[in-house]
């Protein structure tokens, strides 16, 4: 196995040479191609004063150069800090001086807010996509420059390869510290689960400073296969792309199904190229998954994971027991239990709801500068508090009912808004929904659904929450429903609840 992130191009160029590795709008690069590249811009950082531990921070969107500075700065021996493109530059001001990065690889578009940020920080470069702008540096002139490629030095596979900021939706981000090991531990085993080859042809608009978007373009370098990468998700796009590219996977989240769903050319495209669709971020609710199945008419692998375990913490095996609903077993080297909220040494029943919590190789070394909320979320004993509820079955496969902090309380019960959004989503007229809390006077808080209905259909509120009454229990049915065009968004496609406020009307 490779030791370290400044390892995977020059051994995937060894391996797999002139094989395409990455399809990006027009312009298509091979394994050699993407390492001689990555060396090129591993010699212009270090001509810039980057060295080893030094942390270089990339600020963009999907494209050919993501991955390029990705993989050279990795060959410096520098620490990688991934920013989701959503922040402000605000946000990324707070970020960069929080990690102490050297430099910013930025597209012209997200670099230009960022003038002048060397007068406040360590920043010594900005290194702009594009035409740079005053005072930054040019990607293309760096590479062009040809400095000579560093030596890959020698680097401890438990040390710091990346530091990535949770979406700070409860006060500032969060760096969690991720060593080389659990990101290559990760994307290894997830890639042994879904049985990833040099066979595969794999279309993602994951984001590439996502963790599962990581995974994703980091397997295909590990074995072989072919990305074809998108800058942002469009169903049509993605659709002609499967067909296409003759692609055997697609990997995305529960809201790109629920597009592509509902896209009306859908059965003209021919899919018979794949072989399987994963999907997670988000839990999705099961007559969703029935639908994707029968339209794409393969296996849709449920997974689950978290930027604290650099990528996946479980998925069901391509060959084994998929059981829809689940987000299946905990990956190879990775415990997972479920803990009583108020006691997390005590182990619930099967069958009965706690949080999940994840311990091994794969879990964050902790939040970078931040030892007061390393403490809350990871335990002496190393395991990790990640905040969903859950229960597991006889078999190990974990069942996600909600996230701790989304849950609604009403009249003193306990109300989970996925497990109304599963209901809501199994009616006919229902694209999309989320669920979220309103207050009330009498009942503290109420469930409130907001419903994206299908081309065509009329949406009757009354009669849809009739029809949640058939399934849940009163307390549980929401008292309002609001329809809506679409609903807030991360950069993934997560719908994000605590902004469904946002849409009151």
């Amino acid at each position: 196995m490779l030791q370290h992130l400044g390892q995977i191009s020059a051994t995937a160029a060894n391996r797999f040479g002139d094989k395409t590795a990455l399809i990006a709008g027009d312009r298509q690069f091979t394994f050699a191609q993407i390492d001689a590249l990555a060396c090129q811009l591993s010699g212009g950082l270090a001509s810039l004063g980057v060295r080893q531990g030094d942390i270089v921070t990339i600020y963009s969107e999907n494209r050919w150069e993501w991955l390029v500075s990705y993989y050279g700065a990795s060959k410096l021996g520098a620490v990688v800090n991934p920013i989701n493109v959503m922040l402000t530059p605000d946000e990324v001001r707070y970020v960069v001086k929080d990690c102490g990065a050297k430099a910013i690889i930025a597209s012209q578009a997200k670099a230009a807010p960022l003038g002048g940020i060397e007068a406040d920080s360590n920043v010594v470069a900005v290194v702009s996509f594009d035409e740079a702008p005053d005072g930054m540096t040019s990607f293309e002139d760096l590479l062009a420059a040809n400095h000579p490629c560093p030596p890959v030095p020698d680097v401890d596979p438990e040390s710091l390869s990346t530091i990535c900021y949770t979406s700070g939706t409860t006060g500032r981000p969060k760096g969690a510290m991720q060593s080389h090991k659990a990101v290559i531990l990760n994307t290894a085993m997830t890639a042994q689960m879904h049985l990833k080859t040099s066979e595969d042809v794999i279309v993602s608009a994951l984001p590439c400073p996502h963790v599962y978007g990581n995974v994703v373009f980091n397997s295909v370098f590990f074995y072989g296969g072919t990305l074809n990468l998108h800058a942002v998700f469009d169903p049509g796009v993605a659709l002609q792309s499967i067909q296409d590219h003759g692609a055997t996977v697609f990997e995305g989240v529960p809201t790109m199904y629920m597009y592509m769903l509902e896209h009306p050319g859908l059965n003209e495209f021919d899919l018979s190229s794949l072989r399987c669709l994963t999907v997670g971020g988000q839990t999705m609710p099961t007559a969703k998954m029935e639908a994707v199945e029968a339209a794409f008419g393969v296996p849709l692998i449920e997974l689950w994971g978290m930027t604290e375990m650099a990528g996946l913490g479980s998925t069901h095996p391509v060959y084994g027991m998929n059981k829809m609903g689940s987000i299946g077993v905990a990956l190879p080297y990775t415990e997972l239990r479920i803990a009583d909220n108020e006691d997390y040494t005590k182990v619930m029943p099967t069958g009965e709801v706690g949080e999940l919590m994840a311990r091994g190789p794969l879990v964050m070394m902790g939040y970078f500068n931040d030892a007061e909320r390393t403490a809350e979320a990871l335990e002496p004993d190393g395991w990790l508090h990640t905040g969903d509820l859950a229960k597991m079955d006889e078999d190990g496969c974990v069942f996600v009912v909600d996230r701790k902090k989304d849950m609604i309380v009403t009249a003193g019960y306990n109300v989970y808004p996925a497990e109304i959004e599963r209901v809501l989503s199994s009616h006919p007229a229902v694209a999309m929904c989320a669920v979220g809390p309103q207050p009330d006077e009498q009942k503290g808080e109420i469930a409130k659904a907001y419903v994206v209905l299908k081309d065509g259909a009329t949406g009757d509120a009354d009669e849809i929450i009739k029809f949640c009454r058939e399934t849940l229990a009163a307390y549980k049915v929401p008292r309002s429903m609001q329809f809506v065009s679409d609903l807030p968004k991360t950069s993934t496609g997560k719908i994000m609840r605590r902004e469904l406020k946002t849409l009151d009307t």
